[in-house]
């Protein structure tokens, strides 16, 4: 099994920063894929940014060359680095982990962003 438990949501005014943070109860080493997903009220939840085999990533269109998803392997951690923030991308940020053919999920942290 692998517990998740994310922080790092809040408030922002548009064009700002937030990073969020998911720390994983064993290593990220033995996971194949951990990634960021998003839902939005009235929304389906969509991926945002995932690394797999430790060293493939992937971004939604909508995010790519403004977020960035890195890891630290000695804390467990996977972040997810929010740059020039839009009002469209406030939503629940959910961290996930793909982990011996199974999905876990962490509980979500709100994201708003509003002036």
């Amino acid at each position: 099994q692998v517990q998740l438990v994310e922080s790092g949501g809040g408030l922002v005014q548009p064009g700002g920063s937030l990073r969020l943070s998911c720390a994983a109860s064993r290593s990220i080493f033995s996971i194949y894929a951990m990634g960021w997903y998003r839902q939005a009220p009235g929304k389906q939840r969509e991926l945002v940014a995932s690394i797999s085999s430790g060293s493939v990533f992937n971004y939604a269109d909508s995010v790519k060359g403004r977020f960035t998803i890195s890891t630290d392997n000695a804390k467990n951690t996977v972040y997810l680095q929010m740059n020039r923030l839009k009002p469209e991308d406030a939503a629940v940020y959910y961290c996930h982990a793909r982990f011996l053919q199974l999905d876990y999920w962490g509980q979500g942290t709100q994201v708003t962003v509003s002036s």
